[in-house]
């Protein structure tokens, strides 16, 4: 029942890199552009992303509670890695990668690398989030642009 998996998304949003990895060292960006219904409730997060940082927060799809802990890892001014320590996949891997278009053009790279847990119930919550990828990166492309244009711009 394991399952290794790779997904990527990638969008451009009209802001400069500079601003672009700002934003997403800030950690509530998370929470801002994830979309309804569901819900992050932060347990312990860092001011601002760094590497060996951690952070200890529950997404709640609905009723369901899932807890996650995560590490930040490979922290550049061109992008970052979180990995998750505690969570609801065997494991996963988000690579967040931001390349210079133009002066103020930023292309968005999203990488991830899963793999579902061989526990029944949570290898389908996995497999099921894992599917859910499309919408939930299309949700947080739309929202990305619509926050850096108007904090850039």
């Amino acid at each position: 029942m394991r399952i290794k998996a790779k997904y990527e998304h990638h969008f451009r949003v009209n802001a400069p890199l500079s601003k672009v990895a700002e934003f997403h060292r800030q950690p509530a960006s998370m929470a801002a552009i994830t979309p309804p219904p569901v819900r992050v409730k932060f347990h312990q997060i860092p001011p601002i992303l760094a590497n060996g940082r951690e952070m200890d927060f529950t997404l709640w799809l609905g009723v369901l509670p899932i807890h996650w802990q995560a590490r930040i890892e490979h922290l550049t001014a061109s992008g970052f890695s979180d990995r998750q320590l505690k969570g609801p996949f065997a494991a996963w891997v988000h690579e967040h990668e931001f390349v210079k278009v133009e002066d103020d053009i930023t292309e968005i790279n999203d990488r991830i690398y899963l793999q579902l847990k061989p526990h029944l119930f949570w290898w389908w919550v996995g497999l099921s989030f894992y599917i859910g990828l499309p919408l939930l990166f299309m949700y947080r492309a739309w929202k990305t642009r619509r926050l850096l244009e108007r904090w850039s711009g």
